[in-house]
């Protein structure tokens, strides 16, 4: 398929995903929202895609939503542009495959919560992220309120969204926003190596242990244990675990089949 606004290369087991508006700073328009629906679902679908890589050309990651049209959005469309952006993020949270989050330059407003939305965010050191929504006299719209708090805590969540400041790379590692910093010039190598590491587990206990987590983050700890006793009894039943077990105690690498 082509596409305006995106691009996407496969190099399996990964795929790399980048957002493709570098004159406006990837700023994530209605255009870039649904063919990022339609990327997400064709590598969804493909089983040899085992981990996905986003990131943005030139010199952001993704600097928020297109300001033209946010100026546009009468209440009705505001929200059901939000409610379109949510439930795009949503999906690439809860897919059966990592996405990992290179994010190089400015990551801010939506593009800060697409991040968020992700498995991992590796950082270069020259990331700016941040939520200025309110000097813009609006809010987060696709889930930054309550994603940011659940990654950094309340106070430090707040701090960020009531002033609209950005932060630099160290810092937003310091809170736990992001995951790692590493140069820019080692950003993409340095991803795609976590990349083939985590491709290289089995496929099915990958997308099991994503179910797991993102369920038992919203139940208290007994019910998220009972949640995670189901999936685990759902691999015992596969035919990679058998591989699995049976190639340790062979010594030798273990062939996936994703069954």
């Amino acid at each position: 398929m082509e596409f305006t606004c995106l691009r996407i290369e496969k190099r399996l087991p990964l795929a790399q995903v980048t957002l493709n508006r570098p004159a406006v700073l990837n700023a994530l328009n209605a255009e870039t929202l649904a063919e990022f629906s339609e990327i997400i679902e064709e590598l969804a679908a493909d089983p040899a895609v085992r981990v996905i890589l986003l990131a943005g050309a030139g010199r952001a990651f993704a600097a928020g939503a297109d300001i033209r049209e946010l100026a546009a959005l009468t209440a009705e469309e505001g929200r059901a542009f939000a409610l379109r952006g949510q439930s795009l993020l949503r999906r690439i949270e809860t897919l059966d495959k990592p996405v990992i989050a290179c994010i190089q330059g400015f990551a801010l407003g939506g593009g800060c919560e697409l991040a968020m939305a992700c498995t991992l965010r590796l950082a270069a050191d020259d990331a700016r992220l941040g939520q200025p929504e309110v000097k813009l006299g609006v809010m987060t719209g696709f889930g930054g309120s309550q994603r940011l708090p659940r990654l950094v805590g309340r106070g430090a969540a707040l701090k960020l969204l009531l002033t609209g400041a950005t932060i630099d790379a160290g810092e937003a590692l310091r809170i736990g926003l992001v995951d790692e910093v590493v140069p820019v010039a080692e950003l993409m190598a340095h991803a795609e190596a976590l990349a083939l590491e985590i491709a290289a587990n089995a496929p099915l206990a990958l997308a099991e242990t994503l179910q797991a987590v993102d369920e038992g983050l919203g139940l208290p700890l007994d019910l998220a244990l009972l949640r995670e006793a189901v999936h685990f009894s759902r691999i015992c039943g596969t035919a990679d675990k058998n591989e699995g077990t049976r190639a340790f105690l062979e010594k030798r690498p273990p062939a996936w089949k994703g069954e």
